[in-house]
Formats: C-alpha cells, structure tokens, sequence
C-alpha cells in the first residue's frame, strides 16, 4: 500500500498523530508519502515533499499568539485569501498521486479541498482526519461561507473520517456535517509504552533537583490550555507536594509570580525530558479552559502509570475512567481539593497506577492502534 499523507502544516498535535501513522505503516513495509510546508527532516523512511507556498505567512487551523504576524487561522481568511494557497497544496500532491493507493488528509480545513479535488480527478480514495481544533471554529461562525462550503463538500464525499474519540464525532463533526457513523473510525492517539514508562526517569531527578512528590503539569502557558487554573488549585496542596508546569508561552511570567514558592516552571524542554518528567511524578493535573477534543498528555500520564486529576468534559471523559483518575467540576477549588485528597491516599495512588498502566497498554499502545488503522485503510483501495 503506498499512503500520502498531508497536513496543513507541520502540527503540534496533529504533526505527531500524522508521524505516529507514517511510523507504523513504514512499519508495516508500506510506502508513506508524507507532505506540508516546511517539511523539513519529516518521517525518517518516508517520502517526504514540501509544499511550497507563495506566501509568507503561515495557513493555521489554530492561531498562535505567540507567532504574530506570521501565521493566520484559515478560518479568519476571506475566500480569496485562503484560496490563494490551495494551489500549493494541489499541486505537491499532483506530484505523487499516481503512485498512492490512497490519501489521509488531516484537518477540516484547506487540505481536505485539497485532497479531494485531487484524488477526485484521479479517481483515488481519501480519507479525512478531522481534528477538533480545525472544526470547532465553524460552531463559532467562523470561516468564509463559500470556504467552508467546499471543506464540508471535501468531508461529505471522504470515503472515511477519522476522529478521535466519540466527543468530536458527536459533539463537533455531526452537528454541522451529517454524516453516517459507519462512515467513522475512532482512533485514539497512540503512545509510546517504552518512553512512558515508570521505569524510564534515570537522570531526571537530578538534572532538575525534583522533590520526591510532585504534581506534574504539561502543556503551553496560554489561556485556553488553563495554566492559570492549576496555579490557583495549588494553594490547596501546596503544603503536600510542589507542582511542576512543563511548557512556554505568554503567560509564563505572570504565573511565576503568581506561584511563588508553590512550585517551578521549566519552559521547554526536550521530549526525552518531558517523558521521565512525567514518569517520576506522583499525580498530571490539567484543568484547560476549552473542553479538549483528546488530550496526549492523558494517555502519556497513564502509560507512566501515573494518576490524573483533570477537568471533565470533552474527550477526556472517554479517556480517563474512575480507575486511572479522577475528573472535576471546573473550578481550581474543586481540582485542588481533589489533587490533596490523592495525594492523601496512598493505597489509591497505587491501584490508579497499576490499572493506568494496564488501561494504556490495552487501549492505547501504538501496536494495538496501528493494525486498526492499517486494516481500516486497506478496506478502501480498490482491487480490478
């Protein structure tokens, strides 16, 4: 099978969904091309093609404050504006597709025109990963109205959609594009068992003088990922354990002052670091503003045997059962009161562990993810 993947831009999540399917299908003695701007090193083993845009500014499906004047959401653009790259796109896949079996194209957004205008013309099946943060803006009335219309047309007429939990199938997908569920595959996020792992932190306490008990938080310091909130539920804790925050962004400086001695934030830090990081630490807390459509960290926390205490709502409900943690009312009170109550309970700390682990390996291991998507794929390549 020879697969060409392609995504609007490199990704932060989606960038790593799409190298962790390129992974496994290379794995599987498959050709993967893998395509979008900036390609850069791409997936060692694959095909990788840059798609060269005119422009100097970035097409994003989520618009990072931090990149300025060099990125635009799409759903912000005018029809002419966001119809000025879709050339790009075509065209990079043009190239190849002769060759492919069939396209995954990731996002709601110009690559989902993209793709099926050229897999159209060729007569070749496609596929749509279909990411909460590039749909989500469209319940909010966002994106150009004839934009739009021809995302959705690319979706309607997608021989299958990939989403990953039942969250973003039921709650942003279908609302707005009708479609059947046969027409869906669930496919969670898949982790890595060996690099998350509670036995992979040589090193790691030393190189950041980590306290024996600690509260690990992940992600970038912006609004909506809700680092504000878990510096507010630390005062319930704080006594208990120090709360770690691993991540940048603009509101850094505003929340260490905030903190206090209450704990320490590290800024970025190498995904061999943020692994044993999260391995060695004795509870991930998460308290995002947006109801989250996945949430890797969840299942990273898991697979390092590591309970959560989190926000419900969003996808994160499918993820994290009773067993592996505990969700919460939104509200930093409500958080911080739960986060000291486990880390008051020793014996359930231990039986969240054991069950984490065990729910990660069955769950949501890369090797039990990756033949359902290979098996999936394949159901749609035509045979003479």
């Amino acid at each position: 099978m020879k697969v060409a993947i392609l995504l609007l831009n490199q990704g932060r999540g989606s960038g790593v969904v799409a190298k962790e399917h390129g992974n496994y299908l290379l794995g599987q003695g498959h050709t993967v091309y893998y395509l979008h701007p900036h390609i850069g090193e791409g997936i060692p083993g694959a095909i990788n093609k840059d798609v060269h845009l005119d422009e100097d500014i970035l097409p994003v499906h989520e618009y990072l404050p931090a990149a300025k004047d060099t990125q635009k959401a799409v759903s912000s653009m005018t029809y002419d504006e966001a119809m000025g790259y879709i050339p790009a796109y075509e065209d990079a896949l043009e190239e190849i597709i002769q060759e492919t079996d069939i396209v995954i194209g990731h996002h709601a957004n110009l690559t989902a025109i993209a793709t099926a205008t050229i897999c159209k013309r060729h007569n070749k099946p496609y596929v749509l990963f279909l990411h909460g943060t590039g749909i989500e803006p469209r319940h909010h009335d966002f994106y150009d109205d004839k934009v739009w219309q021809l995302i959705e047309g690319a979706i309607k007429d997608a021989d299958g959609i990939i989403v990953t939990t039942e969250y973003v199938r039921d709650k942003l997908v279908r609302p707005i594009v009708d479609l059947p569920l046969d027409r869906f595959l669930i496919q969670a996020c898949g982790v890595n068992l060996t690099e998350f792992n509670p036995n992979n932190i040589e090193g790691i306490v030393e190189k950041y003088a980590l306290p024996a008990t600690y509260v690990i938080c992940p992600g970038a310091l912006t609004k909506s990922k809700g680092p504000q909130n878990v510096v507010e539920a630390s005062t319930h804790y704080s006594d208990l354990a120090e709360t770690i925050f691993i991540g940048d962004g603009e509101l850094r400086e505003k929340l260490e002052s905030q903190l206090g001695k209450r704990g320490r934030f590290l800024g970025f830090v190498s995904n061999e670091d943020k692994a044993k990081l999260i391995n060695a630490a004795t509870l991930l807390v998460a308290a995002p503003e947006k109801k989250e459509h996945f949430g890797i960290i969840y299942t990273e926390a898991m697979s390092a045997g590591v309970p959560i205490v989190a926000y419900e709502g969003g996808g994160v409900n499918s993820i994290v059962t009773p067993e592996t943690g505990i969700l919460t009312k939104r509200s930093p009170k409500a958080l911080g009161e739960e986060v000291r109550a486990l880390l008051l309970n020793e014996n359930k700390r231990a039986a969240m562990t054991k069950e984490s682990r065990e729910r990660a390996a069955k769950f949501y291991a890369t090797e039990v993810l990756g033949p359902r998507l290979n098996q999936w794929l394949l159901g749609f390549l035509k045979t003479d």
